[in-house]
């Protein structure tokens, strides 16, 4: 910690740079879970190193993610638990980049608060941390924002950046896809981190009590369900690819089923999925009727219990399941390709 480097002016402004240093020295030890052959670095320099390794790679292709946590952190602040918002923010970077076949390497996080509290930064760290180990990406930096009169004291913004690689040859596109190929369904672990919005005014969070158990949810409350971390594919996925030639992936964030799945289909072909197949979680079935919301405008809004679609060779689906099972990854055929115009039908 940098004991020389204190400003009474800033801190009577409520910045407090002493806070920052002891927050980076609470978080230490989490990052220290994350690191890879590829790390160059210490924490605290003013760019993260990383060298890439491309043994056994052609051309390789450097793929890279963005993405934030949303309003779901409004669920964090309500409950004060903070420790699993930074699964969130990993989860929707590298669940991205792995659509296109390509391996995390490291992330980043920014983080933009009101106040410094080094506990709470080092909680939001802690699971940004646990992220990259599920994903086996290196957090070789970050930066934490304080910023009074901007962001209310008790609150935060989460935002995260990472980047993978991939050989230019197994750049997953849908060239290959064809009419007969079988769409598999990746379990989610919850809603994830897309419709916030929508669920926190279907459930009227702010002022409702959601704490209490529910019978619907196996005695767990709306809010730990809601708070449920996003799932991260990378390993099981990754696993795949090196056994099965996969046609197309996608990540099924905001928008659903009716704005995801098609980004991985070509003109002429559509993914029919059928809705008995789907495995619907029951804080959908919640939302739904909560909310009067209807079908179309779930599958059009959540993973409805759907985090991730592959789509594969039938022949291969066997396989496709038993090796996804294998890396811990629980999956099911949910429907089929087929020619078409539009390029996904639920039926």
């Amino acid at each position: 910690m940098n004991m020389q480097s204190r400003s009474d002016s800033y801190a009577a402004a409520g910045v407090d740079i002493t806070a920052g240093y002891r927050a980076v020295e609470l978080m230490k030890s989490h990052i220290a879970k994350t690191m890879t052959s590829g790390v160059c670095s210490d924490v605290g320099g003013f760019g993260g190193l990383f060298e890439l390794d491309t043994t056994g790679m052609t051309r390789p292709v450097l793929v890279s993610g963005t993405d934030g946590v949303g309003t779901k952190l409004k669920l964090a602040f309500l409950l004060d638990k903070h420790d699993t918002v930074g699964i969130d923010c990993v989860a929707m970077c590298v669940n991205d980049i792995i659509c296109c076949g390509a391996k995390p390497l490291f992330f980043l996080d920014y983080i933009a608060c009101g106040k410094n509290v080094p506990e709470r930064i080092e909680a939001i760290v802690k699971g940004v941390c646990e992220g990259c180990v599920q994903s086996g990406a290196a957090l070789i930096g970050g930066e934490t924002a304080e910023m009074p009169g901007f962001y209310p004291a008790e609150e935060y913004d989460l935002a995260g950046y990472c980047t993978g690689v991939v050989d230019k040859s197994k750049i997953i596109d849908h060239k290959t896809m064809r009419p007969g190929d079988v769409v598999v369904a990746l379990p989610s672990s919850g809603v994830h981190s897309n419709g916030f919005s929508l669920v926190r005014k279907v459930f009227d969070v702010e002022n409702a009590d959601i704490t209490q158990p529910v019978a619907e949810l196996g005695g767990a409350s709306i809010g730990e369900t809601l708070l449920t971390p996003t799932k991260i594919y990378v390993k099981p996925v990754l696993a795949l690819l090196e056994q099965v030639q996969v046609k197309g992936i996608s990540h099924i964030t905001g928008g659903g089923f009716y704005e995801n799945i098609p980004r991985s289909i070509p003109d002429g072909l559509c993914a029919r999925i059928s809705r008995s197949a789907v495995r619907v979680l029951p804080i959908f079935d919640l939302i739904a009727k909560a909310g009067n919301i209807s079908e179309r405008d779930m599958f059009n809004t959540f993973n409805m219990g759907v985090g991730m679609s592959i789509v594969v060779a039938k022949e291969d689906a066997e396989k496709t399941l038993r090796i996804l099972g294998e890396h811990g990854q629980d999956a099911y055929i949910m429907g089929e390709i087929v020619e078409f115009q539009e390029k996904i039908e639920i039926c």
